[in-house]
């Protein structure tokens, strides 16, 4: 016999006493919560205890498809099965899906289907009218056989995932077939780059087990992808991510009952976070020929069936439980359903499941029969779930979600009258180089306009280089990029600074040639004002000087928070951070606890000038923080709750190979952590430099760096950071307009002054009105939103205050509104 890491549990005697069962159902029916422990013990249920425990799954589904406004109805999705590869990196011992390079020339089949083989099958299905197309494919081929990586370089693709994406978008085209993508492991950034292009996604959990993953003689040992906390950390990802996501256990592959228990409450915890669980997939095992585990014995029926209750129980009644058709008996299905399955998942009329290829689907009205025997009405449905159709932003991204559409009826199942009919992609890039344009830059904009984020560090250098026609193609995909993504909206905040560098004991009011002081009770007065003027949030930065405690920082947090509990509280940069927490005597992180529980709700991200320490040390004079410690601040502040901005200040002795690294650091912090709310490029301005820094430094950016900077930023933060902000205040008005048309979509911030200190900002004198940021939205032909720090809408009534204060409190007599620059350096 084997190991117990390579086999199946014994499904012959339930290791668990009846008694014990008997007094966890018990428990269930007195209404207490089930309990990993109690689900454990209840995959033992047998006989009059599994006709117990199916009986409480049954009302739990029961009530939840009332709820649901569906009751009575078994959902599936009429599919087609796309095997883009069957080559995989993992060694699965029960997986007879993978195939080795050896076999596939063997049988005559090439590392990947082709797209034509693709588009053939895909417009097959949509003539028998089929609504989603399943891309199953083994994880990352090209990590190891070359053959696969030689394929990819050929067809001039940088992954599997790429080659995935291009497909998704040629199939949804072409035959309006809904792609559902379930590639396996996908990073967070990955993510971001498929969801433009397919309602929903999907990875099986498996299991949570690390033995049969960590020990050899497992069935997921030497297969990197199976490791249980990564695929957790997908779970999780697609969670933050906004994606209707389907998950699931296979069972019977060595695993316990408290390993079973321990994946179901998992993907429990992760949906009661997210939302995002559109259904769980409890898959038995079954033994295949040719694989490790072929004279294992299959899951035994009862025990599935039980299975199938505890997953019922355990996920609630809200949950959509699904059980494939094909791999149980149909005369046995009607104790799936008894179990309280509400899904039957993908079943094709054209193509076999290749993954159980020795599994035939049923026919779908033999489903139905059997479907109605045991009391339900057989209903499709499409790849994402009904209420994710119904809810549509942000769950399904708006470039798809015309096309979801398309295929739903009202109450987001399918319609199955709609025709499936290709449709162009809303907003997904289709930019194509002028024709003039040659060379390099030709040639890496096509590799963009299909990856934006794909590109290696030597080409968005190079685009960092680029002037005339190129540019102007640049910036003209960098648009298209940011339309996809945001659409044809023009964001703005309304804000209020405060210099804490002002704080005193006692204020004083501003003298010629010397600027006031502030007490903490004086700035919540101007909280209070900044408000009644239709700010949703204030920005605190400066050091609070010595003569004051550095409780001073909480103290005017709090003082904020007190007076305006709803303000949203945006600060101290990561200097600032440092000096309170050096004063206090606490860690940086201990700090940052203690600045979120007085009320500061984001950080600025400021101070990242450029990250590299040997240019940091010459513009900071060495005050500053080195790289490692900007980004440990900024990590620790995101793992806290505190999101940040990402910043970049350009044009003073870095070279473009910096600025690129540069923008990879941010964006490997935002794979980690997801805490970025938008990148800032700010130019650096001699006049605002000391002499010795201005003596080394260039004299600023050009117009043309300016351009070429932001709209590579916005290619190659894609996916992964969308908003990308200009600095008006420091590029003026008329490059700032430029950039919004090269990739940028946000204004930034109104910067009230107010009438009671207008000092006290540290950019008192710049000021924009509601009214300003419309009119500019409205020239570049957008639509203009107001929104919190965040990104969320603000009500349009605050808008409308926002604008009326605008309108009438003009500057306070004798002060003259400071000039904004019209470029910077040309």
């Amino acid at each position: 016999m084997a190991s117990r890491v390579l086999a199946s549990p014994s499904a012959s005697a339930p290791a668990v006493e009846p008694t014990v069962v008997r007094a966890a159902l018990d428990r269930l029916e007195g209404g207490d919560p089930v309990t990993p422990e109690d689900a454990a013990v209840l995959f033992s249920a047998r006989g009059g205890e599994l006709d117990q425990l199916t009986a409480i799954a049954s009302r739990l589904r029961d009530e939840g498809l009332e709820h649901a406004g569906r009751p009575g109805v078994i959902t599936y999705s009429k599919k087609v099965f796309l095997p883009i590869t069957h080559l995989c990196r993992d060694r699965c011992h029960y997986c007879i899906f993978v195939e080795t390079p050896g076999k596939l020339a063997r049988t005559g089949k090439a590392p990947f289907l082709s797209p034509e083989r693709i588009l053939e099958v895909a417009e097959q299905g949509a003539a028998l009218g089929c609504k989603e197309a399943l891309f199953t494919l083994g994880d990352r081929p090209e990590d190891r056989w070359p053959i696969a990586r030689a394929w990819l370089d050929e067809h001039g693709y940088a992954s599997t995932l790429d080659y995935v994406r291009d497909m998704a978008v040629l199939v949804l085209e072409r035959t309006g077939l809904l792609p559902h993508l379930n590639p396996g492991v996908m990073t967070w950034a990955e993510m971001q780059r498929l969801k433009p292009v397919a309602p929903s996604m999907g990875m099986m959990l498996e299991t949570t087990s690390r033995q049969l993953w960590a020990e050899r003689g497992g069935v997921h040992f030497g297969s990197p992808d199976k490791d249980p906390e990564l695929r957790l950390r997908v779970l999780e990802d697609a969670g933050r991510s906004r994606i209707p996501f389907t998950t699931g256990v296979l069972l019977g592959i060595g695993e316990d009952d408290a390993e079973r228990a321990d994946a179901l409450f998992s993907i429990r915890a992760a949906h009661e976070r997210h939302g995002h669980v559109q259904e769980t997939i409890v898959q038995n095992f079954r033994a295949k020929p040719g694989t490790a585990m072929q004279n294992e014995s299959d899951l035994a029926l009862q025990e599935y069936v039980a299975a199938v209750a505890v997953a019922r129980v355990v996920l609630g009644s809200s949950a959509r439980v699904q059980a494939p058709p094909n791999l149980t008996d149909a005369r046995e299905l009607r104790m799936l359903v008894r179990a309280g399955i509400d899904d039957w998942g993908g079943v094709s009329p054209l193509t076999p499941d290749h993954v159980n290829p020795e599994r035939p689907w049923p026919q779908l009205d033999e489903l139905a029969r059997l479907t109605a025997e045991a009391g339900f009405e057989l209903r499709e449905r499409l790849t994402a779930h009904p209420h994710y159709v119904r809810e549509g932003e942000p769950w399904i991204d708006r470039r798809v979600l015309p096309a979801v559409h398309a295929l739903a009826d009202a109450s987001g199942l399918a319609d199955e009258a709609a025709p499936v009919l290709g449709r162009p992609l809303g907003g997904v890039p289709r930019f194509a180089p002028p024709a003039v344009l040659g060379g390099e830059v030709a040639a890496i904009l096509r590799k963009a306009e299909r990856d934006p984020a794909g590109l290696a560090d030597h080409e968005y250098a190079a685009l960092l280089e680029a002037d005339g026609a190129a540019l102007d193609a640049l910036a003209a995909l960098a648009d298209d990029v940011r339309r996809s993504t945001l659409g044809e909206t023009a964001t703005f905040v309304v804000n209020r600074n405060i210099d804490s560098s002002l704080l005193s004991a006692e204020a004083r009011p501003p003298v010629p040639g010397r600027r006031g002081t502030l007490t903490v009770g004086a700035a919540g007065d101007l909280a209070d004002e900044a408000a009644d003027l239709g700010a949703t949030e204030v920005c605190i930065q400066g050091a609070v000087p010595r003569e004051l405690p550095a409780t001073a920082y909480l103290d005017l947090v709090r003082e904020v928070k007190r007076r305006r509990p709803g303000l949203h509280v945006h600060a101290y940069r990561p200097v600032e951070v440092a000096d309170a927490a050096a004063r206090l005597g606490v860690t940086r992180r201990e700090l940052l606890l203690a600045l979120r529980e007085a009320g500061v709700d984001t950080v600025p991200g400021t101070g990242a000038r450029v990250l590299d320490d040997g240019i940091r040390s010459v513009l900071s004079g060495g005050t500053e923080l080195s790289v490692a410690e900007w980004v440990e601040h900024i990590v620790t502040a995101h793992e806290l709750g505190l999101r940040s901005t990402a910043t970049l200040v350009y044009g003073s002795l870095e070279t473009s190979v910096q600025q690129v690294a540069h923008l990879r650091t941010l964006a490997r912090i935002q794979d980690r952590t997801a805490g970025f709310t938008e990148f800032i490029a700010m130019p650096f301005l001699p006049a605002e430099a000391p002499a010795a820094v201005r003596a080394l430094a260039r004299p600023g950016p050009s117009v043309r760096e300016s351009r070429a900077l932001h709209a590579v930023a916005r290619l190659l933060l894609s996916g992964r950071i969308d908003h990308v902000q200009v600095a008006w205040t420091k590029l003026g008005l008329g490059v700032a307009t430029l950039l919004l048309r090269g990739g940028a979509d946000d204004l930034g911030g109104a910067l009230l002054d107010g009438r009671r200190r207008p000092d006290a900002g540290p950019e008192s004198g710049l000021e924009l009105t509601v009214d300003d940021f419309e009119r500019l939205a409205h020239e570049l032909g957008r639509e203009p939103r107001q929104r919190t720090t965040t990104y969320e809408p603000v009500p349009e009534e605050r808008t409308r205050a926002a604008r009326l204060a605008g309108r009438s409190a003009p500057p306070p007599g004798g002060s003259v509104r400071r000039e904004l620059p019209l470029a910077v350096a040309g």
